[in-house]
């Protein structure tokens, strides 16, 4: 199995169902290590030196977050803006990053059928997921393809039950870890 780095995107771990569950289900795996982003920076305050560090040390870098309107939630954005710099990861030296796998483990709210033509959101994840997909290219990465699963929002009295949330994120985790073990 390779190194594994999770970065934690979600911005309130400790408010999360879905994306809880999967950390705790991966972070015993061999070789994982997983950072969160909304401890190690609730003033958004990213250290870059830190995190670079950390994607040097990694084979395989997981971005495990919830869907924000149709991108990765803010600490994560700033995370991939500071982090993936010219130099390091793109640009005549940056290649810091070339060869090494880029998984996206994302939770959705909506259903997969609201995604795509016909569907509220017009367009498929793997469509709205092209600009992540693009970033992993221009550093060099090799893009896996996503792990994602629906319906992972829990609104008391209105959608869902937080026992199929939990059994919807461990069943993702499971995923997810099949993935990783595949090196």
């Amino acid at each position: 199995m390779s190194r594994i780095l999770i970065i934690s995107g979600h911005p309130r771990l400790d408010e999360s169902i879905a994306n809880a569950t999967i950390l705790r289900g991966v972070r015993d795996l061999a070789e994982v290590t997983i950072r969160h982003l909304d401890q190690l920076y609730p003033d958004y305050t990213i250290d870059v030196d830190a995190e670079q560090a950390a994607l040097l040390e990694a084979d395989t870098v997981v971005l495990q977050f919830p869907f924000y309107w149709y991108s990765v939630p803010a600490l994560l954005k700033k995370w991939i803006d500071d982090v993936l710099s010219y130099g390091f990861a793109y640009g005549s030296a940056g290649d810091k990053l070339k060869g090494k796998t880029l998984i996206l483990s994302c939770t959705v709210g909506g259903p997969e059928a609201s995604y795509g033509d016909g569907g509220h959101n017009h367009f498929t994840i793997e469509q709205l997921f092209r600009p992540l997909h693009q970033t992993a290219m221009l550093a060099g990465m090799v893009f896996h393809p996503p792990v994602v699963t629906h319906g992972m929002i829990f609104i008391p009295g209105v959608y869902n039950t937080r026992e199929t949330v939990e059994r919807g994120a461990r069943d993702h985790a499971e995923r997810l870890a099949a993935v990783l073990a595949q090196g």
